[in-house]
Order: C-alpha cells, then sequence, then structure tokens
C-alpha cells in the first residue's frame, strides 16, 4: 500500500513551518512519528531518501508521519563542506535555537491536531540531534514527552567523544570525504550555534547532560562512521539516566546509509526502526491523547 501524502504548513515561533504528512493508505493508526532529516544543520530537504523514502516505509508499516521542514544554518567554511550543496536562499542565519524550536513546535503540533493518539520523534545524523533536543525542552516543561525517541547515526555531542581504536582504524580507512573528524565535527556544531558558549546548552547539543526523564530511546549508528562514538555515547548515557535504551550497530554502513534506499543495510534498518516504533512492549510511560 502507499501513504497519502499531504503538504502543509504550521505557524511556528519563526514564522511558518513546511510539514510534509504521510497517512498510511486505507486504515487508521493510533501511532504517529515525527521525523527530522539530516544534512549537518545547512543542507538537507524533504526529497532526500532519509527523508522521503524512511517516511514512506514507515507508512507502509502503518506509522503516521509528519516530516519538518526545519530552517537551516549557511554553509560552513572548509575543505570538508565545500562540495555538499546548501540552502542558499536563506532570509536570516537561522542558527541555534532556531531549527531546535521548530521540531519542538511540530511535535507539539501532531501531538495535539492530528488525529494518532501516541506520538514518537526521531531524526536522522543533525535530524536526530534537533529530535533529542527538542525531547528534553519538552520534558523541561513539565507536559507530554514523544511515546518514544528514534535516532538514526546521531550526532548529539558538542565535542566528538573519543574514537576507539577499533572504530579509528574503520574511519582512516575511509575516503576524506566520508569521514567526520573532530576538527569537522567542531565546525559543523559551531557553525550550527554561532555562539561558542551555546555549545554546552543541552537543547543544542544534548550528549553529556541530564537524560533522565527521556522516553524509551532506539539508536541506529553506523558501523564506519566516526560519529557512532557520538550515538554509542549517549546510548551509555541514556542507560546511566535510567531510560530504556536500545542500540544498534548496522554492519557495514557508512555515515548516511539511508540515503541509499537500494543497499541491505538501510533496508534492515527501515525494518527495525518500524519493528521497534510498533511494539506493544515499549518501556516507560508513553504519550497518548485521551
Amino acid at each position: 500500500a502507499y501513504p497519502v501524502i499531504e503538504e502543509r504548513g504550521i505557524d511556528g515561533p519563526h514564522g511558518t513551518i513546511p510539514l510534509r504528512i504521510y497517512l498510511p493508505d486505507g486504515e487508521s493508526s493510533d501511532l504517529g512519528l515525527v521525523w527530522c532529516h539530516g544534512g549537518a544543520f545547512f543542507a538537507g530537504d524533504l526529497d532526500m531518501p532519509e527523508n522521503d523514502w524512511v517516511a514512506r516505509r514507515l507508512a507502509q508499516r502503518g506509522i503516521r508521519v509528519v516530516t519538518v521542514d526545519y530552517r537551516r544554518v549557511p554553509k560552513p567554511e572548509g575543505p570538508r563542506w565545500k562540495d555538499l550543496a546548501a540552502d542558499n536562499d536563506l532570509e536570516r542565519p537561522n542558527h541555534f535555537p532556531v531549527a531546535s524550536e521548530e521540531v519542538t513546535a511540530a511535535w507539539v503540533w501532531a501531538s495535539n491536531h492530528d488525529t494518532a493518539r501516541s506520538w514518537a520523534l526521531g531524526g536522522a545524523s543533525a535530524g536526530a540531534n534537533l529530535a533529542a533536543g527538542a525531547t528534553l525542552r519538552l520534558r523541561d516543561r513539565g507536559g507530554p514527552v514523544p511515546r518514544a525517541l528514534l535516532l538514526a547515526y546521531p550526532v548529539v555531542h558538542a565535542e566528538l567523544p573519543p574514537l576507539s581504536a577499533e572504530l579509528r582504524a574503520k574511519a582512516e580507512a575511509l575516503p576524506d570525504e566520508a569521514a567526520f573528524w573532530p576538527d569537522s565535527v567542531r565546525s559543523m556544531n559551531l557553525n550550527y550555534v554561532e555562539d561558542p558558549a551555546l555549545l554546552k546548552q543541552p537543547y543544542a547539543f544534548p550528549g553529556g547532560h541530564d537524560l533522565s526523564g527521556l522516553p524509551p530511546t532506539f539508536i541506529i549508528n553506523c558501523d564506519h562512521d566516526t560519529l557512532r562514538a557520538s550515538g554509542e555515547q549517549f546510548g551509555a548515557e541514556l542507560l546511566a539516566g535510567g531510560v530504556d535504551v536500545t542500540v544498534i550497530r548496522e554492519p557495514d554502513t557508512v555515515h548516511g546509509h539511508l540515503n541509499t534506499p537500494d543497499v541491505p543495510q538501510a533496508q534492515a534498518s527501515i525494518t527495525r526502526m518500524a519493528d521497534w516504533l510498533t511494539s506493544t512492549t515499549l518501556l516507560g510511560s508513553a504519550h497518548e491523547r485521551n
């Protein structure tokens, strides 16, 4: 079955937020997911496979998916980013907290206005950062939090955690354009927040902060990806905070493998994500609207 797709805009704290909504065809669903694409905070869009293909596949599993066209920042300086396309039509720089607040607003809208009773929040890479930070915001507000948090190859630490010898060896075998070394991660993160003091802001980079009270979390890391150090450490930090967490390393993958739908590993990850989201045995309290 193919999903029914709707485009709409909602009022947000920084102007209209474009959304693309994927509705399971021919069936109602009590489960929804607000999903955020990646792109190093400056690139990516709703049409990239990491957004559109992921949403379509999850909708085929009966999940209502709302994808968020959050505002992006200017392209960072440096050779690591020179070959990547960016959104060059920015009316303003959109540094933190713009995208974080927009993702939060999108989840609040979905949980209050759409028909699904239980809403998860998730994203890939920089989008996973936004989803995690938004969940911290929602926790601190004292209101409903997402039923679950779904993170694909997240970058959630202001500084890349130390690489194990195993991970470093795999990363050193990658071409330059496929690796994120600590200096490029720092330049990306600083470009996102602009003010170095904001690198310590929990909503900007949740890693290393108080994660207690977050919902059950599922993390998929890429095997040959330096950012796995962030995803694995975040999983350990969630566990230490009393959060029910599942961490998967997808074998033989590089960063961003959800953008290559034809590879078996991407198919495997989608199946893992859908199986986990549709599970009725998640620990923790689920957000549901009466």
